[in-house]
């Protein structure tokens, strides 16, 4: 019975046994399922379909505007023109609320005004239906 003693001493000359794993089989393998995943992933239209009008636009005139200022009182003004009280005010929110084609409403309160000033006037046009209603100058409280 021969042993083997080290790497000099071969006594039927076999090559020395393989350790390491074989990987190509592996990666074979591997390349093959990726190969077939992308061909199977569905192909993505990077496109959106709408339907566009044709013909030409009919002519659009620019929107009746109506200025509301709160001065830092409390009173209100209406394009410019002060209102005496809220009854007032209130009417002529109906009335633009009660219009067809309502004109965008632009709330302007001033700087130092009281937040319950303008939460009224925000209240009134709600409960009375206005629909087109904006806050404008806001860059006035930017610090």
């Amino acid at each position: 019975m021969a042993m083997n003693l080290g790497p000099g001493s071969h006594a039927n000359n076999e090559p020395d046994v393989m350790v390491e794993m074989n990987t190509t089989p592996l990666i074979d393998v591997m390349l093959v399922l990726l190969i077939m995943l992308i061909i199977t992933i569905p192909i993505q239209l990077h496109s959106v379909n709408l339907n566009m009008p044709t013909g030409t636009p009919p002519p659009s005139a620019p929107p009746q505007v109506v200025t509301i200022d709160v001065d830092f009182d409390g009173t209100v003004f209406w394009n410019g023109e002060a209102l005496p009280d809220r009854m007032a005010l209130d009417a002529r929110l109906s009335a633009t609320a009660a219009l067809p084609d309502q004109p965008e409403v632009h709330l302007r309160p001033n700087k130092l005004v009281e937040y319950k000033d303008v939460a009224a006037v925000l209240a009134s046009a709600q409960r009375l239906g206005v629909t087109k209603l904006g806050i404008v100058g806001n860059e006035q409280f930017v610090k």
